[in-house]
């Protein structure tokens, strides 16, 4: 608390200055200013929400930094420099911003990333992802099938909750066996078969962790193929007839 104080006093003394009380003065950026008085500093995380004026790129983080919130900016496009120097993340949340482009490479550093939040932006295909995401939101983005590599989540396994509804998804991606939380809903899925979740080799082979599977919303007839989901403990939602 004394330091959020702190800062907040700080901030206020520096909105004081001539020209930045309501906004920045000619020729300055958010990036001319430090992060931790246009977001707000704690030990281990910044929260960047809705900056005013526009944030348009990461900001550079403290160095300690495990949790980044820049949440409702108008971030375009992440680059493998932005998070190259922070080995310390465990969660970052990009919801609600313009993001249209992520360099592959962007997040392959981040070794101890666990939670990651794509939501509600403009891709059209994914970066390669660390191999420790525990959770993986994408939801309300741009992207088909072809923007996600056959592989896109194999490696991940320890990847537990995979959100990737409101999209335009024309199949449902290779799904790693950790998953326990699937939501793909409302997409352009139009087919699922045995070996969508199963394994058509293997009549004894069960999937027990995957208890959540969202297709409502797709026009895919999930009753067309009656041994689909055997290997499943619950039927996915969505239209059977």
């Amino acid at each position: 608390p004394g330091q959020l104080l702190v800062m907040y006093y700080t901030y206020l003394v520096f909105m004081e200055k001539p020209g930045l009380r309501s906004g920045l003065s000619p020729g300055l950026t958010p990036s001319d200013l430090p992060t931790c008085l246009l977001c707000v500093c704690l030990t281990g995380s910044v929260y960047c929400e809705e900056v005013n004026p526009d944030m348009t790129t990461v900001p550079a983080l403290p160095r300690e930094t495990a949790y980044l919130y820049a949440r409702f900016n108008k971030i375009k496009k992440i680059g493998t420099k932005d998070f190259a120097d922070m080995l310390t993340l465990k969660r970052i949340d990009l919801t609600g911003n313009l993001i249209s482009e992520i360099e592959d490479g962007a997040f392959s550093k981040l070794s101890l990333l666990e939670e990651l939040s794509l939501a509600e932006n403009r891709l059209v295909k994914l970066p390669m992802l660390p191999a420790k995401l525990t959770t993986f939101n994408a939801n309300f983005n741009m992207l088909k099938t072809k923007g996600v590599k056959a592989n896109a989540f194999k490696k991940l396994t320890k990847l537990s909750n995979l959100y990737l509804s409101d999209n335009q998804l024309e199949a449902v991606p290779h799904i790693p066996e950790s998953v326990r939380t699937l939501h793909l809903q409302n997409n352009n899925i139009t087919e699922v078969s045995v070996d969508t979740f199963c394994r058509s080799n293997d009549t004894y082979y069960l999937r027990p962790r995957l208890t959540e599977i969202r297709l409502d919303g797709n026009p895919v007839l999930l009753s067309k193929n009656p041994d689909t989901f055997t290997c499943l403990n619950v039927l996915p939602v969505g239209r059977y007839r």
